[in-house]
């Protein structure tokens, strides 16, 4: 695989090291021993940071996804983000690229996802990356950490950025899990995108009320991890956390056919609206809508355009306190 030497200015720049061709079927019921017919395979670019970059063109923003990806799967991929115009450039390694496997339940509703650990990563291949990032003239003002780290990548990978980026005035957005995840919260960033059991995991709290949660958030912020903590909440929707403020949103009532992709698409609804100088509540309210037009789509097509401009005023936010009000949503 050949890939572009020159260094392109961007305004958002997303990274995935583990991306993957996500291939997607429905069947009536998932059962074993028997031999089950499905659809025809549906087939998208995928991982974290790829994901957002998708939702951010498809939103018109000025972002470029940096990834890495070998094989043939990592030619196909490159073919998809290309129909999909998306802005790339791709780091070429040596192992293959892998793929993610998810079956969705007709009889159901339900997906069965089955996500492969990705290639092996060599030290040089990782350090390619780190070299060409660290070589941009003009970084840009933010950078969206997505996804798992492959086997190969040392833990503190997205820590290594994380002190770049700030060292350059970016913005760091990170969405990712583990020892990754909490490396790089140690050198701190701007937006932080954790999970309940996430939040757990980083603060050590319990976790059984909203009022928990939003206590939770702000030890991670007066620590010196994140300015801005959206903690995802699945069906019940999410709790945006600064260090004055905290907004809480319910899920939109749409109709589901998947869920595949709708934190990244949460994600890149965030960062559009913090791209476009929007304050809080409008952030958040564009990071709902696109997590809820995701869900409209099979496999992992992701959100379109056209519903999250839809969704965006149906979106709902209180002021998450223990005597909650309304806000208008304008």
């Amino acid at each position: 695989m050949t890939f572009s030497t020159t260094l392109p200015m961007t305004d958002i720049l997303t990274l995935t090291l583990n991306p993957a061709l996500d291939l997607s079927i429905a069947t009536d019921k998932v059962r074993d021993t028997h031999k089950l017919r499905c659809s025809a395979v549906q087939l998208h670019p995928g991982g974290g940071g790829v994901n957002v970059a998708r939702v951010l063109q498809r939103l018109g923003s000025d972002c470029l996804a940096l990834y890495l990806a070998g094989g043939l799967n990592g030619q196909q991929l490159q073919r998809l983000l290309a129909e999909e115009n998306v802005r790339a450039h791709c780091i070429a390694i040596a192992d293959e690229t892998r793929e993610n496997f998810t079956v969705h339940e007709l009889s159901s509703g339900l997906d069965f996802r089955f996500v492969l650990p990705g290639p092996l990563v060599a030290a040089a291949e990782w350090q390619a990356c780190l070299d060409w990032v660290s070589a941009l003239e003009k970084f840009p003002r933010y950078w969206v950490l997505s996804g798992s780290l492959p086997p190969g990548v040392p833990d503190d990978f997205y820590a290594r950025l994380a002190r770049l980026a700030k060292a350059r005035g970016s913005r760091v957005v990170l969405d990712s899990s583990g020892p990754a995840l909490a490396a790089a919260l140690d050198e701190g960033v701007y937006l932080v995108k954790p999970s309940l059991r996430e939040l757990h995991d980083l603060t050590g709290r319990t976790l059984g009320t909203e009022t928990q949660w939003r206590e939770a958030a702000r030890q991670m912020i007066q620590q010196g991890q994140a300015q801005i903590v959206a903690l995802s909440l699945g069906d019940e929707g999410a709790l945006l956390v600064t260090a004055d403020q905290a907004l809480r949103a319910r899920s939109l009532p749409v109709t589901v056919k998947s869920t595949i992709g709708a934190g990244d698409s949460f994600v890149a609804g965030l960062v559009w609206a913090l791209s476009r100088g929007a304050g809080l509540e409008e952030v958040f309210r564009y990071g709902m809508a696109c997590g809820a037009a995701a869900v409209l789509s099979a496999g992992t097509a992701l959100c379109q355009a056209d519903d999250v401009q839809r969704l965006h005023s149906e979106v709902v936010l209180t002021c998450a306190q223990d005597d909650e009000r309304l806000l208008d949503a304008g």
